[in-house]
């Protein structure tokens, strides 16, 4: 499965280890750590690199709302407890700019015989196996800016609430092949329940 328009079934195949070709990212960012989250063999998904330019854009108008209302408020109505909440909320989605690009090469995930692993984050890791048999629900959303760039975010919901998946940023192609091939694949599992 890759990014591409041309991809039309998902690629499962548990033996290749290597990321996907062509999804724009050089390969899934791994933390440094000797002590960090493995899982070996497979493939791994990436997202599309027009999801870090829709969080860019997003995070960064409501950074330009925060500074801009700030500044009316200590400037223009002279109230000056606004430069506390206004500054810390500039610091941290300035930060929130600077880390995205990273985090966004963390997202990937992987077709496996049985389930699908989804993985993400560098100082906090997550990994989730959702098994295909367990998949109620496979939705695909994407906002206005999402739409403007072709992208959506696939959702998976199962019985338990705590393994809710959602994979942001694949291309609409990729996010429309990848939601048949699962509802097909977990109709087939369910049914040999």
């Amino acid at each position: 499965m890759t990014n591409s328009p041309e991809a039309k079934t998902p690629d499962s195949n548990p033996a290749s280890t290597t990321t996907e070709a062509g999804s724009g990212f050089d390969g899934i960012v791994e933390p440094r750590s000797e002590n960090r989250l493995v899982l070996q063999g497979g493939v791994w998904h990436q997202i599309s690199p027009k999801y870090v330019t829709v969080q860019l854009i997003s995070t960064g108008s409501f950074l330009v709302l925060v500074i801009a209302a700030t500044l009316v408020l200590a400037l223009l109505m002279h109230q000056l407890w606004a430069w506390i909440p206004g500054g810390i909320l500039t610091v941290i989605l300035a930060w929130t700019l600077v880390i995205l690009p990273r985090q966004a090469r963390s997202i990937g995930y992987q077709l496996r015989d049985d389930d699908l692993v989804f993985r993400r984050g560098i100082l906090w890791q997550r990994f989730v196996a959702v098994p295909y048999g367990r998949m109620q629900l496979i939705d695909i959303t994407h906002g206005p800016l999402d739409r403007g760039f072709g992208i959506a975010q696939l959702k998976f919901v199962t019985a338990a609430a705590a393994t809710g998946v959602v994979i942001p940023g694949l291309e609409q192609t990729t996010a429309e092949t990848l939601r048949d091939h699962l509802v097909g694949v977990a109709e087939s599992r369910r049914t040999g329940l």
